[in-house]
């Protein structure tokens, strides 16, 4: 497989969603990719689609909540959406970007920028600040999931080497 290959992976893999930059870090440090390369090339991946997200996403959940095949999952993902803007709501109250930003952040199932920017349009929060919350999160992601691969795979390493 080419290096073009391999980064074309880990850039797709950090568009898709749920899975996001979380799978694309460790499989490209599992591939031996620079990690630098990997972090950046993650970063704009898991951003391409926050502003089609933002702007369109709402309506094209709206239009097929009630479509026969699809209608059930849009409804799910509308209600997701809402849930998770209304509970940044609660929690956040006027720190709403810092709360963003973290929720965005922490890798935990369920969060990250598609959830994240869903909830922001939701809330109706600006689009400058919802961005900008979302990229820091994606980059605060990034980081530990960086950090939390190299050291699973450097501890690994450490073991099996042994």
């Amino acid at each position: 497989m080419s290096i073009f290959t391999k980064y074309l992976i880990v850039f797709l893999v950090s568009m898709v969603p749920l899975i996001e930059l979380r799978g694309g870090v460790p499989i490209g440090l599992g591939m031996g990719l620079n990690p630098i390369a990997v972090f950046i090339i993650c970063v704009i991946g898991n951003m391409l689609p926050v502003p089609f997200i933002y702007f369109f996403a709402r309506k094209v959940l709206e239009w097929g909540a009630d479509k026969p095949i699809i209608g059930k999952f849009f409804t799910w993902c509308l209600k997701k959406g809402e849930k998770g803007g209304e509970k940044l709501q609660a929690k956040a109250g006027r720190g709403l970007f810092w709360a963003l930003l973290l929720f965005v952040g922490i890798p935990l199932p369920g969060t990250g920028a598609w959830t994240g920017t869903l909830a922001a349009a939701m809330l109706k929060m600006d689009f400058k600040k919802s961005v900008l919350a979302v990229v820091g999160g994606v980059v605060l992601a990034g980081i530990i999931m960086g950090l939390a691969t190299a050291g699973v795979l450097g501890a690994a390493g450490a073991i099996f080497a042994a």
